[in-house]
């Protein structure tokens, strides 16, 4: 029998072991909110992350086996990584097989000078480069990793600390660039099946490299890793007594009820049960 490379090996795991927890999730999420259609040319963004290199491979194994024709590139931006973390991104795309190509930004020299909200305008310049890079590619899409927890713990922190309920949508149109969309392949995948796939498959990924903080996550709209780190800490205490908890609140974000809505704002317009209260 074939000795399996390392990379087949970590596919194998995705359709094999992680196949329930991994790839149905996956496939569900791109299906139910019509993420990818024939012909899409589409940038994969890989930060270097356990999250954007699992999408990696699982946009590559769905273009091998797609029933319909769709371009990939994959591509790192590099906003001013170090020496070792650029050599992590490498080595790690070169054992899942990924063909990656890098360009620059120097993000982080401009993130460094701020003193309010880094992390906020680090993610603001990281999706405009990408939108411009993608779509000078001839790309008309980028994916990014985010998924499920990302979704849940982005609503609660729009409760706690941004007094409005709202979310991550699973896509996007570009408002400064026409033509071109975000879309979140992994919107309805756990982070805890992403880390038992990395752990499962001896995979060491780099975090998000800022300067200003290791463990800075780049995608806090509040201006801070230290909010949703909070919020995480909240889940997991939830879990113990719910443990399907993260899927409720997921569930949720779908199923609202206007019904039982004092207010909302749609397309920059603000609404009131009063609105309609009397008819």
């Amino acid at each position: 029998m074939k000795d399996l490379t390392p990379s087949e090996k970590i596919e194998r795991s995705i359709n094999k072991k992680f196949r329930t927890k991994l790839w149905r999730p996956f496939i569900e999420g791109i299906k139910r909110y019509k993420l990818i259609q024939e012909g899409d040319r589409i940038a994969v963004c890989i930060s270097g992350g356990k999250d954007s290199m699992l999408l990696a491979k699982l946009m590559q194994a769905l273009h091998r086996y797609s029933e319909f024709p769709f371009n990939l590139q994959f591509v790192v931006m590099d906003p001013g990584y170090n020496e070792i973390n650029r050599q992590r991104i490498i080595a790690n795309a070169s054992t899942l097989e990924i063909p990656i190509t890098f360009f620059d930004s120097n993000i982080f020299e401009t993130v460094v000078k701020t003193d309010r909200s880094p992390c906020y305008l680090c993610a603001r310049m990281r999706r405009g480069f990408l939108y411009a890079h993608a779509q000078k590619l001839g790309c008309n899409k980028i994916a990014l990793g985010h998924h499920l927890s990302d979704v849940i713990e982005t609503a609660l922190m729009n409760m706690f600390y941004g007094s409005e309920f709202g979310t991550m949508m699973p896509k996007l149109k570009s408002q400064n660039y026409p033509g071109m969309e975000l879309i979140r392949p992994m919107y309805c995948v756990h982070e805890e099946s992403i880390i038992a796939w990395a752990r499962y498959n001896g995979l060491s990924f780099i975090q998000c490299a800022c300067p200003l903080s290791e463990n800075c996550n780049i995608y806090d709209a509040s201006g801070g890793a230290s909010k949703r780190q909070e919020v995480k800490a909240l889940l997991k205490q939830l879990k113990r007594d719910n443990k399907d908890i993260e899927t409720s609140i997921f569930q949720s974000l779908h199923r609202v009820n206007l019904d039982t809505v004092i207010g909302y704002s749609q397309n920059g317009n603000e609404h009131s049960f009063l609105d309609t209260w009397g008819e």
